[in-house]
């Protein structure tokens, strides 16, 4: 192994933890002041980075989200809960 590779620790660690459990109390909404008027919001994240199930490696993908909001809206600034 090469002195470079020694101090990569995080590459291919399988003993990171992840919650698999659904809190939508970390969730943050506010109230739609226009509930009668359909309308987009879209949020879009063109570097998400997640680690493979089955190697632990890392994948990249760019995330759309479109949506209609009903009597709430989500803050978006919440969105590196996903």
């Amino acid at each position: 192994m090469r002195e470079q590779e020694k101090s990569i620790t995080l590459l291919g660690n399988q003993g990171t933890k992840y919650p698999q459990d659904y809190a939508p109390e970390v969730l943050e909404t506010f109230v739609n002041k226009h509930p009668d008027n359909d309308y987009f919001v879209k949020f879009n994240c063109p570097e998400f980075t997640s680690l493979c199930p089955i190697t632990g490696q890392p994948d990249f993908a760019t995330i759309y989200i479109s949506y209609i909001p009903d009597k709430y809206n989500h803050h978006l600034r919440n969105s590196y809960l996903l």
